[in-house]
């Protein structure tokens, strides 16, 4: 989806959080056979993504624009309390509007590593992806995977009158 934002700017240069909810909600579904579901209520809330396999929760995860750090363990906090102990992988899926992106990608570690679940960070697998181990707030020995893909959105354009 990285490449499709960047090579396709003018397609997502308006587009709100939902609706590029959307766009990743396709591509989920023709992997899954239909099983993504978007705006879908499980444990504690309303989770933005929500994958189905084989009758369990196989993927939970939260769509975001980045508004700072302390919106961002917001977000965080929210995504876990979307999440039962049986759910261990989940993702927040970041959006950044066109504004220092390099500086928010440095800031993603640092802003999980103080949150009160952390654990440790796992390998990165790429330039805007990041995972965490993280644990359930009452049992520090149930683990949450957490994955971080950040997608730079790129800014509409000034149209000159």
């Amino acid at each position: 989806m990285a490449l499709v934002l960047e090579r396709s700017p003018s397609a997502f240069e308006t587009m709100k959080e939902e609706n590029l909810r959307q766009h990743f909600l396709v591509q989920l579904n023709g992997q899954y056979e239909g099983s993504a579901t978007g705006e879908t209520f499980n444990y504690q809330g309303k989770t933005d993504i929500l994958i189905r396999y084989e009758g369990r929760n196989a993927f939970i995860a939260e769509c975001k624009f980045w508004k700072g750090e302390k919106a961002f363990l917001s977000t965080i906090d929210q995504l876990i309390s979307y999440t039962s102990w049986r759910d261990t992988k989940t993702a927040i899926i970041l959006f950044n509007r066109g504004k220092n992106f390099n500086g928010i990608l440095g800031k993603i570690p640092e802003v999980v590593s103080a949150h009160r679940c952390f654990k440790r960070e796992l390998a990165k697998t790429g330039e805007t992806e990041f995972r965490f181990l993280l644990h359930q707030p009452d049992d520090a020995n149930r683990e949450i995977i957490l994955t971080v893909l950040a997608f730079n959105v790129p800014v509409p354009e000034k149209t000159s009158a």
